[in-house]
Parts: C-alpha cells; structure tokens; sequence
C-alpha cells in the first residue's frame, strides 16, 4: 500500500466519502437555521444551497479526473470551511448568500482551470520575474484612477463594472510563486555568509536585490493603501519562505527586529494604526465608537458559552462587518467554544496537510511553493481569529474559505488547485520510482 492509498479504492474513494460526510454536515447546519428563522426560510436561499453542495461534488470529479493521485483530506476540508462560511452568511443576510455562491462558482471554475492548464508546478519557476513584475502590477491596480476605491479607508478595491474585486489577494499568490522561484534559485548563494556584520554572518547583499525590492515595492505600495493587514501577511510570507528556502534562523531574528520596527513607525504614522491598538487594549474605553467591533465580538463569544446559542439563535448581526472580518465571533456565538474548536482543528488540518505536501514534493521548487502558499493560508487564520479574540489588534483581512468575499475564495480556490497538483505530481513520482525499483530486482 502506498502513503495515499488511503482507504480502500485509493485516494479519491476516501475523499468522496469525506465529501458525503462534508455534504450531510451543511445540509443539517442549514437545516437549524432555517428552523431558526421565524419568519420561514428564504425560498431563494435552498437552490443556492444546492448549487454549493453540487459544486464541491463536481469539484471533486475533476479532482478525480486531474489529479488521481493527490492528497484526499485537501479538498473535503476545504469544502466544510466553505459551506459552514456559507451557512453563516446564508443566516446573516440571503442576498449575501446569493453572491456567495455565485463566488464560490468563479472560484471552483478558477480551481478547475488551475489544474487542467497547469500539469508542470515546476514551469512556472521559469517566469519568476514576469510573476514578479504582475504581482507589483496587481498591488498598484487600486490606486489607479477611475477604477481603484476606497472602501473603510483603506484603498483596496478595484472597480470592474458591476464587479469590484481586491487585486491584493491574487497579488499574494503569484508573489509567492515570485519568491518560490527566485529563493530556489539563489538558496546556496544566501546560505554562505561574505561579511560579519555586528557579530552576524551575512551573505553577499547582491543576491538580495531583486527579492528586496520586489519587497520593499509590494510593502510601499500596500502601506500607500493602508492594506496593513495584507502587509504583514506579505511581510511574514518572505520570512518564513526565507527560512524555508536556507534553514537559516539569523533570517527569522532579523525578520523579528525589522517587524518590530516597522510595527512602531506605523503606529507613529496612521491614526486609525493608534486606533486600532488602543481597541485592541481597552475596546471598552470607547465602547460606542472605536470600540463597539471588538466589544460586540466579546459579547458574542462569551454569550455562546461552551455549546453556543444554536445556529439561527444568537444575534451576531449587531457586530460590524460580521459576515467578513468578524465571520469567527458569529461562529463562536451560535455554536459555542465546541463548533469555534472545530473549525480551528480543521484549519490545523488543513495547514498540516499542506505542509505534508510539501515535505513529499519531489522538486525543491514544489517543496518551497506549497510551504509558501501553506503558510500564507495559516498565518491569514493567526491573524484574523487573534483579532476577534483580541490576542492581536484587528487587521482588517478575511477568514480563508469562510468569509464572504468574492476575491479571497478565488485565490484561495487557486491555491487549493495548486496543492493538489503538486501533491499529484509527487505521488506519481513516488510511484514511478517504486515500480522502477520493483522492476529492477525483479530483473535482478
């Protein structure tokens, strides 16, 4: 039995019933909800309901006809995120729920075209500055006239017609896919230390320029958005796939210290920084103001007690921009410390899954790509789920899978496909060297 076959009929008979199980979960989540609802269930919510669980079905038919091979627990777990994000939003507001889905269309549509366009991960390692140069593309997009706007202060959002979608979070993967590139490239040359400097090894900083500039360009950028929260997301991915890439911890530490800084000039610099922290500190000292987001999600969170109000039941709807930022303190509420447990575990799972992707990969591109891509996904659910319960300040990014959000869901459902195909790809060569293996002493 290879490390795949996990169940009998191989990997995508385990995923398919996990997907049943998946499927059953959402339907029975909806069904409280609607039994919740005293004004009856919204006639136009239950065909889109079926639209998602037919979605995450066909999902996994092309899964089983692209990727035969890949990792069974990616995309079950990806589709209980997703439909218990769903439900949510389906019981906040039905319009909402309507986009939703149609979002989570687009999204498996991108997914779907992601593994049948790209078979070869380790191609795209040889556009790494044409990735370079879209992600700078991509991030200088809202501050555009015309079609970039302003939305809560922060200038993130792009007009598209009827459409309005955030470039930033397709930024954060084809940048990743930068880094992945490039780090490959040069890992030998930014593990031999030229030059002590303060008692540090460092090496030649020729070799940093192209990676720091591309940084230091995407954190300008972000910063002249007032996207802080994408920009420490960025900011952390390079230091992770920095290590990653050299093993060295000289680049954590050093990653450490310009974070601290930064964090500093940035609370110098922007009032709604000060704001921010001083409501993270004490949301209660202006409770009716600054503080009413952050206070209303306590509230939430601690009237949902152990097993939660029950879905339908609680009154998450008083919290601000509950159906995206705040998605974890309606989840919290109405089902308790027990649901908000488990949808941690899952996307501990999830993580977990993506870093064993990546330790399986047989090229050191793969390896950094999916260690890249897993770590954005992780740290986005660090930061996001410590804001709602105040461990950190609010940074203003979505729940991956979860949140409503028609851009999010699109380039996390392309950091899935790519997962997947990575997974694939080295569950097929581990198969062709164990056959080549048992040809040889069979000849022997």
């Amino acid at each position: 039995m290879t490390a795949i076959s996990v169940g009998r009929g191989g990997p995508r008979a385990t995923e398919l019933w996990f997907l049943v199980a998946v499927g059953l979960l959402t339907s029975a989540a909806f069904g409280l909800a609607a039994l919740a609802n005293r004004s009856g269930t919204p006639p136009n919510v239950i065909p889109f309901l079926a639209l998602v669980l037919l979605l995450l079905g066909s999902a996994h038919v092309v899964v089983r006809r692209l990727a035969p091979n890949a990792e069974p627990s990616l995309l079950p777990l990806v589709g209980f995120l997703n439909g218990i994000g769903y439900v949510m939003i389906a019981r906040l507001d039905e319009d909402l729920a309507a986009r939703q889905s149609v979002w989570t269309l687009i999204g498996l549509a991108a997914f779907t075209i992601t593994l049948a366009a790209v078979r070869d991960i380790g191609r795209l390692a040889q556009y790494r500055y044409l990735l370079g140069i879209a992600g700078v593309i991509l991030l200088l997009l809202p501050l555009l006239p015309l079609i970039g706007l302003e939305v809560r202060g922060a200038r993130i959002w792009v007009s598209l017609g009827a459409f309005t979608i955030q470039p930033g979070e397709f930024a954060k993967v084809v940048l990743t896919m930068f880094l992945a590139g490039y780090l490959v490239d040069k890992r030998e040359l930014l593990t031999i230390s030229t030059r002590r400097v303060a008692g540090v090894h460092l090496p030649d900083l020729r070799h940093f320029g192209p990676v720091l500039l591309a940084l230091a360009v995407a954190l300008f950028i972000m910063v002249a958005e007032r996207d802080l929260g994408s920009s420490l997301l960025f900011f952390t991915l390079f230091v992770v796939m920095m290590y990653l890439a050299t093993s060295r911890v000289a680049y954590v530490l050093g990653g450490l210290v310009l974070f601290a800084a930064g964090s500093a000039a940035a609370y110098e610099l922007f009032g709604h920084v000060q704001r921010r922290v001083s409501s993270w500190i004490d949301p209660f000292a202006d409770v009716n103001n600054s503080g009413y987001q952050v206070a209303e999600a306590a509230f939430a969170m601690a009237d949902g007690g152990l097993i939660g109000t029950g879905i339908g039941e609680g009154s998450p709807g008083v919290i601000p921009a509950v159906t995206t930022d705040m998605i974890f303190a309606a989840i919290g509420e109405e089902l308790g410390l027990l649901g908000s447990a488990a949808v941690l575990v899952c996307f501990m799972l999830l993580v977990g899954a993506g870093f064993r992707v990546a330790t399986r990969a047989s090229e050191p591109f793969e390896k950094l790509l999916a260690g890249g891509l897993t770590a954005l996904l992780g740290f986005q659910v660090f930061v996001i789920v410590g804001g709602v319960i105040r461990l950190l300040p609010l940074t203003g990014v979505t729940l991956p899978f979860v949140s409503y959000g028609g851009s999010s869901l699109i380039a996390n459902y392309v950091i899935l496909a790519i997962l997947i195909r990575i997974s694939d790809s080295s569950a097929a060569t581990t198969s062709r060297g164990s056959s080549e293996e048992l040809t040889v002493h069979g000849s022997s």
